[in-house]
């Protein structure tokens, strides 16, 4: 009966029919091997088409004399999806030292006979009865061992034109070389098996080798960048590897990031700040647009919001202690070189007139309150803006300086810099905030912010990370800059390393001190960028076309890693934890705040 309702059934009813769950389990299981499979297979004499790829697999089948150290790694580095088997089967040393001397006795009787028909050395032949004796000599010392070896190769592709291309690349990489492949015909499917993750010679196309040469086959050669201790920057896209470096154990500290905005460029550098708090390292950070705030309170660090209501206060007048290698007279001397370079920046420029008056006034602040070369600056008060601005007053030439200083002093500006300092850096991690201060003042709050830091660095010897976000911002003046610059010259001396972020490339590379920043940074690391600059870019650190193209296309927290003259594609990865705390994401943090206030106190 069921027979006559499958054959009467029109395919309208079948289809309206409902299939009962115990029919679909008496037709069969649904295993992983189904859900894995290809939706079709086609087996060829050259490939093997699986659904809407194809693939065709190649074996190594003669190699020279000599193998080159890492003559493999062109094929594992190649920009293709591939699948390579190396098939090792060792050979008992006394099966084949019973095969070596037939064959040295063979040879060895050539020799003899060319010799006695009195024909030329044959080098051939010389060269071979060497080799033979060497490696038989190894074998019975067991420094050698012997094994049959199969190379085999899969590639894939969508077309076969494109396997056509591949075939063409690997078998130019590998005959300029004098190692010869060939596709197996008529044995794809074997080949193909052969390849899979299950261990299985099907093909079984051996060549012999010694321990010495298949030592070169090994294939683990991909090109990486990485150190034997540090923290985790991210993860070789090419290969998977660990890009694990220490920035305090290269020539220099220093980094830079640039990135388009929205790329990760933040989220990077707060992981390697996260990072970076786990091996005794103190960090402290510039931040322009509030972003460190939640990390700082994450750690158990200090957080400052720099503004013109701001109740944190720094005066650059202060003076750091000097050390044992240092003198008073040299600290006051550079303390003088970066407050001329400070006022330049609030008064929109100085005149060389000016610069002279500027400076002379600054030396008889300091000196107004009994300050010299020969003072001891712990026991010392330091003046103030409006101390500055009264000896001023006092100089012939100084009206225009004296006005345009006024709004710092009296008017809208006043709460900004004309205080005591009341800033405690003494923590592990510390974090100002320029949010708040207006455009027009963030270089000189930056500029402040950062000479008070370099004050602190040279006072105490420990190791420290000063990250510089937005730094575009510091490269608009070129005093800002050269402060900028002399930080990352210097700071190596007093175990300083100098992290600077941006996203704006071209403002960054315009300013004269741009490049040099760069070159003394020992790591570099590019994220997405945007069509507008990458040119610039790629004209700066020489990239490929391929690598210029890699940045445009990267996702968030993926790009272009340096450490000198090395460089791999990177993906910035961060645990669930990690990601919680410096996550910039807007959604995330929203998230994250509801999460907060629906835990009951």
């Amino acid at each position: 009966m069921l027979d006559f309702l499958k054959q009467n059934t029109t395919p309208t009813q079948a289809s309206m029919a409902p299939i009962l769950p115990e029919q679909i389990y008496k037709q069969g299981i649904l295993e992983l091997q189904d859900v894995i499979a290809p939706s079709a297979l086609k087996i060829t004499p050259r490939e093997i088409n699986l659904g809407d790829k194809i693939a065709r697999t190649f074996f190594v089948m003669s190699y020279p004399r000599t193998l080159t150290d890492s003559w493999f790694a062109p094929i594992i580095n190649l920009d293709r999806v591939l699948d390579i088997s190396v098939f090792i089967h060792p050979i008992d040393s006394s099966e084949i030292l019973k095969k070596f001397q037939k064959k040295v006795a063979e040879v060895q009787s050539q020799i003899m006979t060319r010799e006695e028909k009195g024909l030329v050395r044959d080098p051939i032949l010389d060269t071979a009865y060497r080799d033979i004796e060497d490696l038989r000599d190894q074998l019975q010392q067991a420094e050698e061992k012997i094994f049959d070896v199969g190379v085999y190769i899969t590639v894939y592709g969508s077309k076969v034109e494109e396997l056509d291309k591949a075939e063409s690349e690997i078998k130019s990489m590998l005959e300029s070389r004098l190692i010869y492949v060939k596709p197996a015909l008529f044995q794809q499917e074997q080949g193909f098996r052969s390849t899979l993750p299950l261990g299985r010679d099907e093909l079984a196309v051996d060549s012999k080798l010694n321990s010495s040469p298949l030592s070169s086959i090994f294939p683990f050669v991909s090109f990486d960048l990485t150190s034997d201790k540090g923290i985790l920057y991210g993860v070789n896209r090419h290969n998977a590897s660990l890009v694990l470096f220490d920035r305090f154990s290269l020539e220099n500290y220093n980094s830079v990031i640039f990135a388009k905005s929205g790329s990760g460029k933040s989220y990077t550098t707060k992981l390697e700040i996260l990072r970076t708090l786990m091996f005794d390292t103190e960090v402290l950070v510039i931040d322009p647009e509030r972003e460190y705030e939640f990390l700082a309170q994450a750690v158990g660090g200090r957080y400052f919001n720099i503004s013109l209501n701001s109740e944190h206060h720094i005066n650059p007048f202060d003076l750091a202690v000097p050390r044992e290698d240092e003198s008073a007279a040299d600290i006051l001397r550079s303390n003088i070189v970066a407050l001329v370079g400070l006022f330049r920046i609030m008064l929109s420029g100085l005149t060389p007139e000016e610069d002279a008056i500027i400076d002379r006034a600054i030396t008889e602040t300091y000196a107004l309150k009994d300050i010299t070369p020969d003072s001891n600056f712990a026991e010392i008060e330091p003046p103030l803006l409006s101390d500055f601005e009264m000896v001023l007053a006092g100089m012939d030439g100084s009206e225009s300086l004296v006005q345009r200083l006024s709004k710092y002093t009296k008017g809208t500006w006043s709460g900004f810099i004309n205080k005591p300092t009341n800033v405690d850096i003494n923590k592990k991690f510390v974090v100002f905030s320029v949010r708040d201060m207006e455009d027009d003042l963030k270089p000189v709050a930056m500029y402040i912010i950062t000479h008070f830091i370099w004050n602190a660095v040279r006072k105490v010897l420990k190791k420290r990370l000063l990250v510089i976000d937005e730094a575009w911002w510091m490269m608009k003046s070129d005093d800002t800059a050269s402060f900028l610059y002399g930080l990352a010259k210097r700071g190596r001396k007093y175990y300083l390393g100098l992290a600077t972020i941006t996203q704006d490339v071209d403002d960054f590379l315009k300013s004269p001190y741009g490049l040099p920043m760069i070159t003394n940074s020992s790591i570099q690391l590019l994220l997405k960028q945007s069509p507008t600059t990458i040119d610039n870019l790629q004209k700066t650190f020489n990239l490929s076309d391929e690598e210029k193209f890699l940045l445009l296309e990267s996702d968030v927290g993926e790009g272009i890693f340096f450490a000198g003259l090395k460089h791999v594609a990177i993906k910035v990865i961060a645990s669930y934890t990690e990601d919680q705390i410096i996550t910039s994401d807007p959604s995330q943090i929203l998230a994250l705040r509801k999460k907060r206030d629906e835990v009951p106190q």
